[in-house]
């Protein structure tokens, strides 16, 4: 607690008094990003509005990164998952190396496994030996890029290659080179043929340096009106702030020569947890394409995640042109391929996010579902085809192929929300506020004597249990076995009812100005002051055969409680809602 200040009141918080203490951490072995001077920037005032290209990575660069290496046939798996989402361009291998992945690249160029629409692309390094096994590779493909890279970063330069600018420079161009010479000499004109080259580490080297190299490589492939060239910029290492990533892209885009024949393209990977801003930042900065993995496999802390990305698009309204209809069909193959679970929480997929343990959320959450339905049915809609509206989720889980029953789950943080829901979505009955009160410190009570998560299952249990007895499970003074009403002239009700009361086979009569007063009357006979508090009702389906749901809020002996019945008959459901009250203030 604050101590008073000199006029009584207590000390507020302000910066001056939270103050965080230097920690022993090496911060000075590690420099800062460098900025990217542009004045007058553009990216920021722009929105993505459209998908872009996208490049699916899984293949190689996810694979490349995986403990245990995919099988052909997990390969395969992972192709074929990549061609039904809708993936145009597939980095399918690095063919030259080792056997396995030029096998796979001629497994299916041979068995024909390859969309006519669909681009796929091999990478190598500036080597021509490799170039020409890469090219190699490809021959009868009907629509392939080669996709050369070299290390262009200071650090690289100066570490492991030992190079100039001039020396790094002149490879690019030499590999640019021998990739057009093999394709000429191995593929025939039935191979639409494509370039794609990267300096490595965009993001750690010069720009001046970068637009050197690049416009280098342009001057050997010629781009021209129908003859494209990649130039993807990697973000091989994350080091800047996804800002500083759009300066760069921006910076490029405007400076590069023949840039109406240039596919811009940008390969996030995550190590600084801003991999998928990094590429939305791009794109608004004059990017054309992102090359990611599903779910961000990848080295490290992984590669861009295209899921997310993709559904990014789809949560504003933005076709990804790539579905993801089957999420979770999407995940199991992934998980299946890549050998590695994808995280409970992950965004869109994982299996808590279209999950609630807190009870405000739990309510938010029910209210939005009853008002999308509301809304819907005032407008002569239905809730598809309406704007999502519901608190804390940021799209309907159905349109992923989630189920509702997964929304809201029941813990000791839960509330009344939670807990209504699931017997609404599970069971049809809808509960009043109050009952829902009352039911959820049940719930409440249980959860924190127990702990852990209470299952859908086990809320219909404890709540027929506690309102719905049943053969199986038979409690509480009385068991209602028929009734008749009368109504007289003046508009008094006569009710008989046989019932079992304290195990014995008993007839009680009552009257009262309708059903449930003529109860409470009858009730009086054997001891039972009752009186009504708040009554409701509502069917439970459609049709002839519709079940009727009644609760009915009673005093009985002093006690406030609820009681629900459950019948075709609207005067049945009323009556047993009456003795499930009864019966529980006995209990």
């Amino acid at each position: 607690m604050s101590t008073p200040n000199a006029v009584g009141r207590p000390t507020p918080i302000t910066a001056a008094t939270v103050r965080q203490r230097p920690t022993a951490m090496p911060v000075h072995k590690y420099t800062p990003y460098e900025a990217v001077e542009i004045p007058d920037r553009t990216w920021p005032d722009r929105r993505v509005t459209k998908a872009p290209r996208w490049l699916s990575t899984d293949l190689r660069d996810g694979n490349q990164a995986l403990i245990d290496p995919m099988s052909p046939a997990r390969k395969r798996a992972m192709f074929d998952l990549l061609v039904k989402m809708g993936y145009k361009e597939i980095e399918v291998g690095f063919p030259a190396s080792g056997e396995t992945d030029f096998a796979f690249v001629r497994s299916i160029i041979e068995e024909g496994a390859i969309p006519d629409d669909v681009t796929i692309s091999v990478l190598t390094q500036a080597r021509e030996e490799l170039i020409e096994r890469t090219v190699e590779s490809l021959r009868g493909a009907a629509r392939a890029t080669v996709h050369l890279y070299n290390a262009t970063a200071p650090t690289f330069r100066r570490v492991v290659f030992r190079g100039s600018k001039e020396q790094i420079r002149q490879i690019a161009v030499d590999g640019t080179r021998l990739v057009m010479e093999y394709a000429d000499k191995i593929l025939g004109d039935e191979t639409v043929f494509g370039y794609q080259y990267s300096p490595e580490i965009f993001t750690d080297t010069e720009l001046d340096f970068a637009l050197e190299v690049c416009e280098s490589v342009m001057d050997v492939w010629q781009p021209e009106e129908g003859r494209e060239i990649i130039l993807n910029l990697p973000a091989t290492v994350e080091r800047s702030t996804p800002s500083t990533h759009a300066d760069r892209f921006e910076w490029m885009s405007r400076n590069l020569s023949r840039r109406e024949f240039v596919c811009l393209s940008v390969h996030p990977h995550n190590d600084r947890g801003t991999a998928v801003a990094a590429a939305e930042l791009a794109l608004m900065a004059g990017a054309d394409r992102i090359e990611g993995c599903l779910f961000g496999q990848g080295e490290r802390t992984g590669n861009v995640d295209l899921v997310t990305l993709g559904m990014n698009l789809f949560s504003q309204g933005v076709d990804p042109l790539i579905d993801f209809s089957q999420i979770d069909e999407v995940r199991r193959t992934a998980e299946y391929c890549n050998q590695m679970e994808v995280h409970p929480r992950h965004p869109y997929v994982g299996d808590l996010v279209y999950t609630s343990f807190s009870g405000s959320h739990q309510d938010a959450i029910k209210k939005g579902f009853d008002a999308m339905e509301a809304d819907a049915a005032a407008r002569g809609k239905t809730v598809d085809e309406i704007e999502w509206a519901v608190p804390y989720l940021p799209i309907d889980p159905k349109d992923v192929g989630r189920s509702y029953e997964a929304v809201i789950r029941v813990n000791s943080q839960s509330g009344k929300g939670g807990v209504a829901y699931v017997l609404k979505n599970d069971h049809k009955l809808d509960l009043p506020r109050r009952m829902q009160i009352e039911f959820s410190k049940i719930i409440q009570a249980k959860t924190d004597a127990e702990g852990g998560e209470v299952t859908p299952k086990e809320i219909w249990a404890i709540f027929e249990d506690e309102y719905l007895p049943t053969p199986a499970n038979t409690w509480g003074r009385i068991v209602l076995r028929s009734a008749q009403t009368s109504t007289s002239s003046d508009g008094t009700d006569t009710l008989t009812v046989e019932a079992v009361v304290d195990g014995a086979e008993t007839v009680l009569t009552g009257t009262g100005n309708g059903p449930i007063s003529a109860f409470f009357d009858a009730l009086a006979s054997v001891g039972v002051d009752a009186r009504l508090l708040d009554y409701t009702e509502h069917t439970m389906s459609e049709g002839a055969s519709a079940q009727a749901a009644s609760y009915i809020e009673c005093a009985i002996d002093g006690k406030v409680l609820w009681g629900i019945g459950i019948d075709a008959n609207t005067t049945r459901a009323s009556l047993k809602a009456v003795v499930s009250a009864v019966n529980r203030a006995a209990r």
